[in-house]
């Protein structure tokens, strides 16, 4: 006998259509709740935690469904999967609390100094390097050969004009004098008693005055105030005709020689004021006046030569020296100016840190926090830098230490060992 294949009932062909309808309903159901949570701007820790808690309460439903019916195989699996789902819930709980705890506290204040943006009045000026040289100096030479007798100077000391410096043997010269003396003071008697001629006595007093000038052509006399320097000749020596014997030097007042670019040339006049600075005397300022402009521009520099003059009572520059010069222009403006230190150099831009204060909308509580700000620098003098753009005067930077911030950084102030820049810095040797 063969089975017979009884036919399946309406029922029967629909219900496989059925089972598949609330799984799609309840996926779509899902879709929507995640989509409108999004939308609402939900965390995304939250969302999750929200679907995996649903998917543990449809999977523990499944389970305890395919249990009731005797499917224990589905049924395990359902369980597996919700315990699975549990404990991925669980977890996700404890990141979202490290997270919200870590957010609550956030990191600590970075301690810095301070500083307010001023507004000064800078003149503009004109820096060149130069060259001291002296107003007079020359080095001392003999006018006839012969065999020194007498130094009369010490190494560097100070001369006045007049002053004897070296005397050479003048025994022969001497004598001659005297007996040119004589002849004509004899003449000078004769002529009162007129026994000789007007022309007799003449020839007497010229030849005296010969030999005078020879005996002071021995003598190596200072023909102006100086600081002599090392001498080149020794007692007992004999010299030429032009040896030189020590360099004498005025050293009050001195020229500064510099050249500044031929598109500086209008700006420039006599007596404006120059600031000389020397690194062999750091932290001092000498001031002069600008006393000469060259007639000429240099067809190779395209720079003209400028020279001004210095008081130096006290003899601390030295021709040969070399300095920086500032040639003070007449006007002045308003210039905003700040540390140097405050400013974050980079390829990109050059910026600074402005101090604000910030109130927290959530605890009320007032932090002060850093803002990045782009800036555009102009001069540098000593310590400070202008700025051009970029800040207002009174805002509040950060003054030192820029490479280690970040913008909307939380800060605290203190001044207590800030350094205090300075126009004219005087760094201590180390």
């Amino acid at each position: 006998m063969h089975d017979v294949v009884k036919p399946k009932t309406v029922d029967q062909m629909q219900k496989p259509r059925n089972r598949w309808i609330k799984p799609a309903v309840f996926i779509v159901i899902l879709a929507a709740a995640i989509f409108g949570l999004v939308k609402l701007g939900q965390p995304m820790m939250l969302i999750v935690i929200a679907v995996v808690s649903v998917l543990v309460i449809v999977f523990g439903y499944a389970a305890f469904r395919s249990f009731r019916s005797g499917r224990t195989t589905s049924g395990a699996v359902f369980a597996i999967l919700a315990v699975f789902l549990v404990l991925a819930d669980m977890k996700a709980l404890q990141f979202r609390a490290m997270s919200a705890a870590g957010a609550k506290m956030g990191p600590p204040p970075t301690t810095v100094t301070s500083a307010v943006v001023k507004e000064e009045d800078w003149a503009p000026t004109l820096t060149a390097v130069g060259s001291v040289s002296a107003v007079q100096g020359a080095i001392l030479s003999t006018d006839l050969a012969g065999t020194v007798a007498e130094v009369k100077f010490q190494n560097g000391a100070i001369a006045k004009k007049g002053d004897v410096l070296v005397k050479l043997v003048a025994s022969q010269e001497e004598a001659d004098l005297e007996l040119a003396r004589n002849d004509m003071a004899r003449a000078r008697d004769l002529a009162a008693r007129k026994v000789i001629s007007k022309a007799e006595i003449d020839a007497a007093e010229s030849k005296f005055k010969q030999k005078e000038g020879v005996v002071a052509k021995k003598e190596v006399r200072a023909p102006f105030d100086g600081q002599l320097g090392i001498r080149q000749v020794n007692v007992g020596q004999m010299i030429k005709e032009g040896q030189q014997v020590v360099a004498l030097t005025a050293l009050d007042p001195l020229y500064v020689d510099f050249a500044l670019p031929q598109q500086d040339l209008a700006k420039l006049s006599n007596d404006l004021e120059v600031r000389v600075l020397s690194d062999a005397i750091p932290g001092r300022e000498f001031k002069g006046k600008l006393t000469a402009i060259s007639s000429m521009v240099d067809s190779v520099t395209r720079n003209v030569t400028l020279q001004a003059t210095l008081e130096n009572p006290d003899h601390a520059l030295h021709p040969g020296m070399f300095g920086k010069i500032e040639v003070v222009l007449p006007e002045k403006h308003k210039t905003l100016v700040v540390p140097g230190s405050a400013i974050s150099y980079a390829p990109f831009g050059d910026s600074v840190f402005v101090i604000e204060k910030k109130k927290d909308p959530k605890t009320g509580k007032e932090s002060q926090t850093i803002r990045q700000q782009f800036v555009r620098i102009g001069e540098a003098r000593g310590d400070f830098v202008s700025i051009t753009d970029g800040l207002k005067g009174g805002e509040t930077l950060v003054s030192t230490g820029v490479f280690k911030l970040r913008n909307g950084m939380t800060v605290t102030i203190n001044n207590e060992l800030a350094p205090k820049p300075q126009l004219n810095p005087k760094p201590v040797d180390s």
